[in-house]
């Protein structure tokens, strides 16, 4: 038995399985989904201290927002798409594979003030992404996750700020579950993107900006940022030192445009809000393999959700430990 294999620690864990019926998706089993709880709650209790209201967006929305949106043209192939005849017509739709164009709908669904700014949502979006098989690895790249997403609408002047509390936020967060080696990588505009030049162009300067202001020391990584603006990456290491992207920082000045998003400022015109792309574990299933790994399965107390789960899941723990 492979302690650093979190396939092998779920499996004797009692937490999870995989099956072919389900590529790339997850079968939780009551002790993985109460730890799978346990972990969601803790981030929920911090973002809403962190002053982000929670929300819930539809898993699935018409194909047109997908293409308003400047995803479909990215990520079509990688999308689970259908059609539906139905009393409201012929369309297509397509399962989202993130949050942030339904977070923009419920911006777009009131008038907003500047006084309304930052205004900040969050949501532990179910997320499905067709990945290629031979790029499928357990918890660590699935079909179906779920995502930590959270957005900021504000000003360009709360960036800094803004970005700031996230990433003093971030890392207490990813100490307080035992990473404290954590890399940063900063992406900044891809060959294929949205956006003119000079929207870039203060796009990065601005998150360049920020990341300074917080204190960060990060690789360059050209190219390699989002469709619609450039990011930060918080990066972790697995038991065989590979790297899996969790965090995101994304600074995007792009989509809020595609999907008229305005605020009202204080001459009565109606302007660009600029949206910050937040995730702290990104996918909660990655985040648990790496828990998995990094303990070797045998999980902090506090991790176990109540006394029935101590019991079970460090005796679970415990008992392999002791046969090996």
């Amino acid at each position: 038995m492979d302690l650093h294999d979190h396939r092998s620690l779920g499996r004797k864990l009692g937490l999870f399985h995989q099956q072919e019926e389900g590529p790339g998706m997850v079968f939780w089993h009551p002790r993985g989904f109460a730890l799978y709880h346990l972990i969601e709650d803790y981030i929920r209790a911090r973002m809403r201290k962190a002053g982000f209201s929670e929300i819930r967006t539809p898993q699935v929305l018409s194909r047109s927002l997908w293409e308003k949106s400047g995803h479909w043209q990215k990520f079509g192939g990688n999308m689970f798409a259908f059609h539906q005849d139905g009393e409201e017509g012929s369309r297509d739709y397509a399962l989202k594979p993130m949050s942030c164009p339904g977070h923009v709908q419920i911006f777009n669904a009131d008038v907003r003030s500047f006084r309304d700014l930052p205004l900040r949502y969050a949501e532990f979006g179910l997320c499905h992404r067709n990945e290629p098989s031979g790029a499928l690895a357990g918890l660590m790249r699935t079909r179906a996750f779920v995502q930590d997403d959270a957005h900021i609408f504000c000003l360009e002047e709360h960036v800094v700020p803004e970005v700031a509390r996230f990433c003093g936020l971030l890392r207490e967060v990813y100490a307080d579950f035992g990473f404290n080696d954590v890399g940063v990588g900063f992406s900044t505009r891809p060959a294929v993107r949205e956006g003119a030049e000079d929207v870039w162009d203060r796009a990065e300067a601005s998150l360049q900006a920020a990341a300074d202001a917080a204190g960060l020391k990060y690789r360059l990584q050209p190219g390699e940022g989002a469709f619609y603006g450039p990011k930060l990456e918080f990066v972790l290491k697995d038991a065989r030192g590979r790297e899996w992207q969790c965090g995101t920082i994304q600074l995007d000045l792009v989509l809020p445009d595609k999907l008229d998003a305005r605020y009202v400022d204080s001459n009565n015109n109606r302007l660009r809000p600029v949206m910050i792309h937040h995730a702290v574990l990104g996918s909660i299933e990655r985040f648990i393999a790496m828990l998995l790994e990094h303990y070797e399965g045998r999980l902090p107390l506090w991790l176990a959700p109540d006394q029935i789960a101590v019991a079970s899941v460090t005796a679970a723990s415990a008992d392999y430990a002791g046969r090996v």
